[in-house]
């Protein structure tokens, strides 16, 4: 059995996959990677299907031994890393040699990276995802990594050979598209017209920064406050990934990947599906502007998205 060994697992290093959808109404967040582009990606570059559980280091990557062979791929937030004390490239399928150890230090820009290996980390379902939900300690390990975990790989996940001649054909414009410097768009969210137009302008013509307690449940962001003009109390409801709250101090929170289910607070807007990497990259003290745009037009650039990804580097049907 093929096995890595964490010897330094970095702020915070978790296994993930596409996460858990269609059970919130179990009280069940989807979870998941946060960057779900650079997962899919990382896959896609080894040869796994788009499911197959990775991970995803926040800020700092730390150092794995491998107890057998393997292909990688690191993708995401840029940290530099070194196979066997040689740098070697992000966005690329490495070959690694037994006995062989891998290095990844921090980023200085965007939050979140990941490391894919063919056939993909061994670990069991919960409800048919290997994704760690942190807050309630179930999927994965229950934790994020610890120095000396032992981690099986390449026994799922696997669907055909990774790239043998290099990057494929335009991955490198695909990943300046992907994250270039540009607003998040945001669709209007069901109690939109709860807001003055004054508070709904200020969503695009503000720029927002990134809480320092920001995680993996919410990105709490610090601006201008934004203004009621309906101040009655919203009856708590189901929420989903990418709801821009507004606490009573005026104050926004996008919810993320571990958001709670359910919510009191009213939501002017929420993350449009095509910008939720960008989403996933989001840094402590990181500067923040948002587009508003309607929904079919959120729609037509996800699909323009999706087909430039499959143009690029086909999933696994």
């Amino acid at each position: 059995m093929s096995f890595l060994v964490v010897e330094r697992p970095g702020i915070l290093t978790t296994i993930q996959d596409p996460g858990r959808p269609g059970l919130a109404h179990l009280g069940i967040s989807m979870s998941g990677a946060a960057d779900d582009l650079s997962m899919r990606l990382a896959n896609r570059l080894v040869g796994n299907v788009d499911r197959a559980p990775v991970l995803e280091m926040t800020l700092i990557g730390g150092q794995y031994a491998f107890h057998g062979p393997a292909h990688i791929a690191l993708t995401g937030a840029p940290m530099p890393l070194r196979l066997a004390g040689a740098p070697v490239p992000m966005w690329r399928t490495l070959a690694v040699r037994a006995g062989e150890r891998l290095t990844i230090e921090g980023t200085a820009t965007g939050a979140r990276a990941y490391l894919a290996v063919r056939g993909g980390i061994d670990v069991t379902l919960l409800f048919g995802s290997a994704s760690t939900h942190l807050v309630s300690g179930v999927g994965g390990l229950g934790r994020a990594l610890r120095a000396g975990d032992m981690l099986g790989f390449g026994t799922s996940g696997f669907e055909r050979q990774p790239p043998a001649d290099g990057p494929p054909p335009g991955l490198d414009r695909l990943i300046e598209r992907l994250s270039a410097d540009r607003a998040i768009r945001i669709t209007p969210g069901p109690q939109a017209d709860w807001f003055t137009d004054a508070a709904r302008q200020s969503m695009a013509l503000d720029t927002w920064t990134v809480h320092d307690h920001s995680d993996r449940m919410g990105i709490r962001l610090i601006g201008r406050a934004i203004e009621r003009h309906r101040l009655d109390e919203l009856l708590t409801e189901g929420v989903t990934l990418g709801a821009i709250q507004v606490l009573p101090d005026g104050q926004t929170v996008l919810l993320f990947v571990e958001h709670q289910t359910t919510g009191g607070y009213p939501k002017i807007a929420n993350l449009a599906a095509v910008d939720r990497h960008r989403a996933g990259q989001l840094r402590p003290q990181a500067r923040v502007r948002f587009e508003w745009i309607d929904f079919g037009k959120a729609r037509q650039q996800l699909r323009e998205q999706e087909a430039a990804l499959e143009a690029c580097l086909p999933g696994v049907v």
